[in-house]
């Protein structure tokens, strides 16, 4: 009974929240690019520093490109973003997860894959941004 009260209660919370707080989470035109760089500029993305507390847990051959699953962790301090592109998909940025304070930064997904391309994570921490890269070979195309 505690759950159904507790799943009512989010509905009604999302189902009362304005829809342009619901679009200001929602970065369309980040998503929408078409450029590796663009993306990265429309989420405010300038000085990438390369970094090894980024773990990636990737195929480093996947058989379909429609499901690539993708492990990130994070081992720097005050993350609060962690951002995930494919350079060679149609539109390259394919998540951006936001973590509140004191959230672990971990995310497991699965992303499809157009082709063989690097998974470029970028984490973001307090105004500094951190990236990492992992090369997968796809043998089936997963985007189209």
């Amino acid at each position: 009974m505690q759950r159904r009260n507790f799943l009512l209660g989010v509905a009604a919370f999302i189902a009362l929240m304005p829809a342009r707080v619901l679009a200001a989470l929602w970065n369309k035109a980040a998503f929408e690019s078409v450029r590796l760089d663009d993306a990265s500029r429309k989420l405010d993305i300038n000085t990438e520093i390369p970094s090894a507390d980024i773990q990636i847990i990737a195929p480093d051959r996947a058989e379909n490109g429609a499901i690539v699953q993708v492990e990130v962790k994070s081992a720097i301090a005050n993350t609060e973003a962690i951002a995930i592109f494919v350079e060679k998909n149609p539109t390259p940025l394919i998540a951006n997860f936001i973590f509140s304070n004191g959230a672990e930064p971990y995310v497991v997904t699965r992303i499809k894959m157009a082709e063989t391309s690097d998974i470029k994570i970028v984490v973001k921490a307090g105004e500094r941004y951190f990236t990492a890269a992992k090369n997968v070979v796809v043998l089936e195309n997963g985007c189209g």
